[in-house]
């Protein structure tokens, strides 16, 4: 808003006092601007576990959310960084890279508990998958699996040991199930493509 003020000056010259009016012109200070209201916020995210907010990884047990921080065996348990200290490291998940530790004889998994001589029965057999899409075939190498593993960690309540026996797809993995039991949880992520997605598909036959 823009108001006229007419003030009154007193001139003085040669013939007397004079009065004149001049008109000054002042500027209101503009109204202040409504007050917008706040965006909604999006609803949180619950059938994919990728798309939720990043929480701090590798924290002690009293401070992790799974461990009881109020007895003392959650501050007897050693921290996952000063245990995992001197492993390969990696961009994803736990930043560990799990399989070249254990190439690499950084960490050698013990199979019985009362038999420290005990050894592992390893597998060293491909399982290759050819998804929908354009994706590249799926490469499920069993050595890396079953140099930590024992079969029935698997088999057959997660996955039956026949061939066509089992519906795997990316929907029921994010949502935990066949591959997603542990991947996304103790190993590493499915959003790391490639690592399963490995192997170029062969030329379709003319």
């Amino acid at each position: 808003m823009i108001k006229n003020i007419v003030k009154s000056v007193i001139a003085t010259s040669l013939f007397g006092a004079i009065v004149v009016s001049t008109a000054t012109t002042v500027s209101a200070a503009p109204a202040p601007a409504a007050a917008q209201p706040a965006a909604a916020q999006p609803a949180p995210v619950t059938f994919n576990r990728l798309l939720k907010k990043a929480s701090p990884t590798n924290l002690p047990p009293a401070e992790d959310g799974i461990h009881d921080p109020t007895v003392d065996s959650a501050q007897m348990l050693q921290p996952p960084l000063q245990g995992m200290n001197g492993l390969t490291r990696s961009n994803f998940g736990n930043n560990v890279n799990w399989v070249n530790s254990l190439q690499t004889k950084k960490v050698i998994p013990r199979w019985d508990r009362a038999d420290p001589n005990a050894e592992s029965l390893v597998m060293d057999v491909n399982i290759v998958r050819t998804p929908r899409g354009s994706m590249p075939d799926v490469v499920f190498p069993h050595k890396a699996h079953t140099e930590w593993l024992e079969c029935s960690n698997c088999h057959p309540a997660i996955f039956v040991p026949q061939k066509g026996a089992n519906q795997i797809s990316m929907a029921a993995i994010l949502l935990g199930q066949k591959c997603g039991v542990c991947h996304g949880k103790v190993a590493f992520p499915v959003s790391e493509c490639k690592l399963c997605h490995s192997q170029k598909r062969a030329a379709a036959a003319p």
